[in-house]
């Protein structure tokens, strides 16, 4: 009995021939630094990921869709939850590392696919896919633009996209700003190291939905997250305790895009 050779994965240069500049603003290159394990970056945070675990399923209550994809999704810490409401999970990331660390991480889990993909460049047909999840990558990208429409493409007509974003309007940065009499950007606010060359910005939340509105996409619901993102809270209160104060905060603040984190649920229109 003939051996079946493993088929090779497409690489990201496969993905982004003939498109140097988006080769160059897309790389994942932190994310493939053999020095740096974003599995072990969660330890010591399970309250932002239990967090963001809240805020999904509830935003997914009562979904449950055919195709979905987690777009930059790391080495799947959230592609398992996202299993809930999907038949079929793929998990798109432009790092070889973090898949390779996927295939373990995934041992023993609900099934999810895997392919080295770019966000702004998807191997998925037009409107072939019924869900896609964003979370923890667009403060990597000063300009999801490209994404955002190439998510818009992949995405069937009615279809959903749930996106994180890191939000610059934060209570704590408003107050911050109110001190020094300064108005908040709208632009992307860079807040990387002197010492990184690795983009990393805020988002202005108005300006992430004025750029989702243009690549077809509508707000249904919002949520406010990681609202007690605090060392010192995270000393002083149970994680028990943090949870339930996070669960009953994440709608009551949504408006006001109180914590660090926001999320969108948005819905493709046709």
């Amino acid at each position: 009995m003939t051996k079946k050779k493993n088929k090779r994965l497409p690489t990201v240069n496969d993905a982004l021939k003939g498109d140097a500049s988006l080769k160059e603003t897309r790389r994942a290159d932190q994310y493939n630094d053999p020095t740096h394990n974003y599995l072990r970056y969660w330890d010591g945070r399970d309250y932002e990921h239990a967090a963001e675990e809240i805020a999904i399923r509830r935003l997914l209550k009562n979904v449950h869709v055919s195709k979905a994809v987690d777009v930059g999704g790391g080495y799947g810490r959230l592609s398992v939850v996202l299993k809930d409401y999907a038949d079929n999970v793929v998990l798109a990331e432009p790092s070889r590392q973090q898949l390779d660390i996927a295939k373990d991480f995934l041992i023993g889990k609900p099934h999810v696919d895997m392919m080295l993909a770019q966000g702004a460049k998807l191997p998925f047909s037009d409107q072939s896919i019924d869900l896609a999840m964003v979370v923890r990558v667009i403060h990597h990208l000063p300009d999801p633009s490209a994404e955002f429409a190439e998510i818009a493409r992949v995405i069937k007509d009615d279809g959903l996209f749930l996106i994180e974003f890191a939000n610059n309007s934060n209570f704590k940065n408003r107050l911050k700003h109110a001190a020094r009499f300064k108005r908040l950007s709208r632009e992307p606010v860079d807040i990387r190291t002197k010492d990184s060359d690795i983009p990393f910005v805020n988002h202005n939340p108005k300006t992430i939905q004025k750029l989702l509105a243009h690549a077809g996409f509508k707000v249904e619901k919002v949520l406010s997250v990681s609202n007690l993102r605090s060392q010192s809270l995270k000393r002083l209160l149970p994680k028990k305790a943090l949870l339930m104060l996070e669960k009953s905060m994440q709608r009551t603040l949504a408006k006001s895009y109180f914590g660090p984190s926001t999320v969108f649920l948005l819905r493709k229109q046709s």
